[in-house]
This record gives structure tokens, sequence and C-alpha cells, in this order.
């Protein structure tokens, strides 16, 4: 738990650093393409904290994999999750419950893809390893609803770039924390010999 929280919380540190360096006056194309670089980074930060602790339970564990997976998967998890807000516009003429059917697989790619990349690795060494894609997507759930329920309030508009920038990294620690304390409950159950 303790390493895929710092890991997670320094590995958002990229994006948050991407939009206080202004990233946000950037047109849309260049400011997408550099948020997904900085997911990539977080996600290859998560997939290394994750992969340190892993390769001593699981010694055949290839951590570059793991960690190439994490964040590409990251990518994904980004675009998908930045997609409403880049094409918001068109979106918004669509009808409301259009935008709900098409809500629910965009749920379930930006949840699962991380878990559904490392699951690619993580099957051929542990058995029931396809039960990681569903802890994870609860994970990141739990960690992403922490996330929105801290930073929302705090987030008001006109706030300097600083104290933006700060609460993001308050609602990033308290999301890798959530998300850690689900995917440690989770790998603990999937290397449990009783419930392999």
């Amino acid at each position: 738990m303790a390493r895929t929280t710092l890991g997670e919380t320094v590995g958002f540190l990229f994006p948050v650093l991407v939009v206080l360096s202004g990233a946000d006056d950037l047109a849309a194309v260049p400011r997408l393409a550099v948020l997904l670089l900085a997911g990539a980074a977080e996600g290859a930060v998560l997939g290394w904290a994750q992969s340190s602790v892993l390769a001593q339970v699981v010694p055949e564990l290839s951590r570059r994999d793991w960690i190439v997976r994490t964040a590409l998967a990251a990518v994904v998890a980004w675009a998908v999750g930045l997609g409403p807000s880049t094409w918001a516009a068109g979106a918004a003429d669509l009808p409301a419950s259009l935008l709900v059917v098409l809500a629910v697989p965009v749920a379930v790619v930006l949840l699962s893809s991380i878990g559904f990349a490392q699951w690619t690795v993580l099957r051929r060494h542990v058995p029931a390893a396809g039960r990681w894609i569903g802890w994870t997507a609860a994970a990141w759930l739990a960690g992403l609803g922490v996330f929105t329920a801290v930073t929302t309030p705090l987030w008001q508009p006109g706030q300097e770039a600083v104290t933006v920038a700060l609460i993001g990294v308050l609602g990033g620690l308290l999301m890798a924390a959530a998300m850690a304390v689900v995917t440690a409950a989770g790998m603990g159950r999937l290397l449990s010999p009783r419930d392999r």
C-alpha cells in the first residue's frame, strides 16, 4: 500500500506540473498531447512502484513489462478521461439518453484500462489473474471518487495556480491512498493460497 500510494502520488505530480506550467493556455491538440505524455509518466512511476513490491512475491514477473504496460494504459485512461472536455462542445448537442449510453463503455474503459494491461503480465504467473481487472476498476473508482469529493469543493474560479496545484496534489495523494488500499486488498486475495 505504501509504495503504491507513494508511486501514484509522485506520478500524479507530472500532470499537476504540466497544468501548473501553463498547459491550459495551449490549443486543444498540443494540450492533449502534453497531458497524455504526463499521464504516461504517471503510469510509469505507478508501475515501477507496484512492480518493486510484486517482484518480491512473484519473482518471475517482468518488471519492465509491468511498467511499460501500466504507462501505456495510463495514456488510454487519460485520453478517455480528457475526451469529454476535448469535444464537449459537440457533445452538448446530443440527447441526454445517448450521453448516458455512451458514458457506460467510456467509464468501463477508463476504470479497467490499467487493470487489463497489468493482467496481461500477471496472468502468466497468478491463477485467476482476471480478477485483477475488477479489483483495479474498483480501486480507480474509489480513488477518482475521493479525488472528486476532495477537490471539487476546494477549487474555486479565480484561484492562483499554486493554490489549484496544491489542491490537486492533496486530491492526488488521497486518490492514491484510496486506490492503494483497494489494490492491496485485491492483490492480497489473488496471492493468497486459499483463494487460488
